[in-house]
């Protein structure tokens, strides 16, 4: 991992924040990679039990770096020749997919193109309330990537989702709370220690309960079958209750106290 991005751990909490503010975050692919590459290490430590995603200085991500960056990959090369979802795919899969842990993006300033796609592909986002979201791609000739095409649509709807696109909108932090692109406007001097207050909150639970959570979620969009769904959720929830956790957090409920989660 490089320089590109800053990984911090408070508490339970680890904080990716993309580091390039001179560019206002632009993705080259080394930081696009860097990226991947920290949600993905996040996903293997237990003692990680929720992610944040955001961005230094005054910009999220402005999205890719339009002037052109230098070739990387972390692949071999013949791993990357044969790579046809490259780092504009592996944003959703990275954090939807092979991370089942909450991550939070939190969205600290614009957030454009590949850069939205970031932003969207985090489970829960919290914006400031200057920040602006575009997706830009109609101003440049291009077509939506960074799963754009599935997190918008879940997020807001089908008609929502191609009259953002479509017509090009900038929406501002409380336009896009409205839209249903955030959870959260937060006053811009307050945006930080927000971002790391919901994060704290969220280890108040178990963090068993919060990935078995996540997984269900994500499967729900990919099955049809209802009866798979729901054998899914079954099959969850005895894993949950089978936990040490879950015995604590009952004992806790009985006792009238605060659970103290372990983890295990």
């Amino acid at each position: 991992m490089t320089n590109l991005v800053t990984v911090t751990d408070v508490g339970h909490v680890r904080t990716i924040k993309l580091n390039r503010p001179e560019k206002k975050n632009a993705l080259s692919l080394e930081l696009a990679w860097s990226v991947i590459e920290a949600v993905d290490a996040a996903a293997k430590v237990d003692d990680v039990w929720v992610v944040a995603i955001t961005g230094s200085g005054d910009a999220f991500s402005a999205g890719l770096d339009l002037s052109g960056s230098a070739a990387y990959s972390p692949h071999s090369p013949q791993t990357a020749q044969l790579d046809d979802v490259s780092w504009v795919g592996q944003f959703l899969l990275s954090i939807r997919k092979r991370c089942d842990k909450p991550v939070v993006g939190g969205i600290n300033g614009v957030a454009v193109g590949a850069g939205l796609g970031l932003a969207m592909a985090t489970d829960v986002r919290l914006i400031a309330r200057s920040a602006r979201l575009m997706a830009g791609y109609t101003r440049i000739g291009g077509s939506p990537d960074a799963g754009l095409t599935i997190t918008l649509p879940q997020a807001m709807g089908y008609e929502k989702a191609m009259r953002f696109m479509m017509e090009n909108r900038t929406l501002t932090g409380d336009e896009a709370v409205e839209w249903g692109m955030a959870g959260e406007a937060v006053d811009d001097d307050k945006f930080d220690a927000r971002l790391a207050e919901y994060c704290q909150g969220l280890c108040d639970w178990s963090p068993i309960t919060l990935r078995l959570l996540k997984r269900g979620m994500v499967k729900s969009y990919e099955t049809t079958d209802l009866e798979t769904q729901l054998r899914y959720e079954v099959g969850n929830i005895r894993m949950a209750f089978g936990s040490e956790d879950a015995k604590e957090a009952r004992t806790a409920f009985f006792e009238k106290r605060k659970p103290v989660f372990k983890g295990k």
